[in-house]
């Protein structure tokens, strides 16, 4: 295929039309256009609106000529593909025995302390070699696409060291390279204190800025750097001085904030200018909006929340106080090993007072400027990569109707079909 491709005859063309985050009630605007048809040559968006005004531009001849392939979405919906802007895809092991310990009643931070949760993982992943990694995170990425999911942020933050912490990074730009999905690396370096530098946190984070940040600029392994800013894992102080040095070098910021205790990082993230702050199921009513007043992009995890057991974060007053939210599955072998669409969908619309409009914002046009490609991705406008979810049914409404199940037929990536439903067809008498 040459990128080439006219959706026609849509019964929902939800362009979610903008090119930055969107704030408040703008989150309700999705721009649906009715019977709408879209053009996308060599891989970036040239048309969109009504089916008829834009097939009077096309003929047979110039169809056949560009060698467009044309897909007839009647009684589908089309949508901007997902972006899913915070998960830990790569990493080495499984955590399953924790699950039954959180069932029991054993916290998060309990499991941490005894040598669980990251630290678990750190430990399978710095076992784990390359090849094995590349192999699940292929698997990984295959599942999110047939989910809709088209642009996907990746973290490192499983090897605490310098050599596995790379080795995750190489990882990811390797899958980037390699699979159709557009793979955004984050180093997260500072993701918990490993057992060799126990009770010298200050000496750790002189390590990673000393020692793992430099190489992770030169080599050009990541665009952003995060930090996870928790009691008893990284102070305010701490993370700032991680997170300066990294903006110093030319990376971008992000940060886990506010997630167990109310630690101030949501205003952290507004005061150094981060690019979102994640998690924030403690943040403050004052940190919420310090962000909305320094463009912070929220990036909600409600499938976190959800494994955990703990209430969810305050998206509806987020939204309610202007500021523009994203939401994410946070893929990951411990707090939420899910990377389901449909259950995010599902979670931010029954139990976070989420409107279905403001879920499909959050994933789409919001989840890209969580990454800072609001410009080029999250939306089906013009001079936009061909970045296309293709819906089973006529409604956007039927993501969540439809509970847990995924709705997705088609899958679009720079105006190559990358995933097409393989329906299972059976002959019955």
């Amino acid at each position: 295929m040459n990128g080439n491709i006219i959706i026609k005859n849509a019964a929902q063309l939800v362009t979610c039309s903008g090119f930055k985050a969107k704030k408040g009630k703008e989150m309700s605007d999705l721009y649906v256009i009715k019977d709408g048809a879209l053009v996308i040559e060599n891989g970036t968006i040239q048309s969109v609106g009504k089916t008829g005004e834009i097939l009077a531009n096309f003929d047979e001849k110039s169809i056949q000529d560009k060698r467009f392939v044309a897909i007839d979405a009647s009684g589908k919906a089309v949508l901007p593909g997902f972006v899913d802007s915070h998960t830990h895809l790569v990493f080495g092991g499984y955590r399953a025995q924790e699950f039954s310990w959180r069932l029991r009643g054993d916290s998060y931070m309990e499991i941490l302390k005894r040598g669980g949760g990251i630290l678990n993982t750190v430990k399978s992943t710095r076992r784990a070699n390359k090849e094995g990694l590349m192999t699940t995170g292929i698997r990984r990425l295959n599942a999110m696409l047939s989910l809709g999911v088209t642009t996907v942020e990746g973290k490192s933050g499983y090897g605490l060291d310098r050599d596995t912490e790379i080795k995750q990074l190489e990882v990811l730009k390797a899958l980037n390279e390699c699979h159709p999905m557009d793979v955004v690396s984050t180093f997260l370096g500072a993701h918990a204190l490993p057992e060799e530098y126990k009770g010298r946190a200050d000496v750790f984070i002189d390590f990673i800025i000393e020692t793992v940040l430099p190489e992770v600029v030169d080599r050009h392994l990541a665009e952003f750097c995060d930090v996870f800013c928790e009691k008893n894992v990284f102070s305010i102080r701490q993370s700032k001085r991680l997170l300066m040095n990294a903006g110093k070098n030319g990376l971008k910021i992000k940060i886990h904030a506010d997630e167990i205790e109310p630690l101030g990082g949501s205003e952290l993230a507004a005061e150094i200018g981060a690019v979102s702050a994640d998690h924030l199921l403690q943040a403050s009513d004052k940190g919420l909006r310090a962000m909305a007043e320094a463009g912070v992009v929220a990036t909600l995890l409600p499938g976190t929340a959800f494994c955990l057991k703990e209430p969810f974060a305050n998206g509806r007053y987020m939204i309610d106080n202007n500021l523009a939210v994203a939401l994410a599955t946070d893929f990951n072998p411990g707090s939420c090993y899910s990377e389901s669409i449909p259950l995010i969908f599902a979670l931010a619309t029954l139990y976070m007072n989420f409107s279905i409009e403001e879920a499909v914002t959050a994933l789409t046009i919001n989840g890209a400027a969580a990454l800072q490609r609001a410009d080029t991705i999250g939306s089906l406008d013009i001079g936009k990569y061909g970045d296309v979810v293709i819906l089973k049914y006529p409604s956007y409404q039927f993501i969540p109707y439809h509970v847990g199940i995924n709705t997705v037929e088609k899958v679009i990536k720079k105006g190559e079909l990358v995933y097409d439903d393989p329906l299972l067809k059976f002959d019955c008498p």
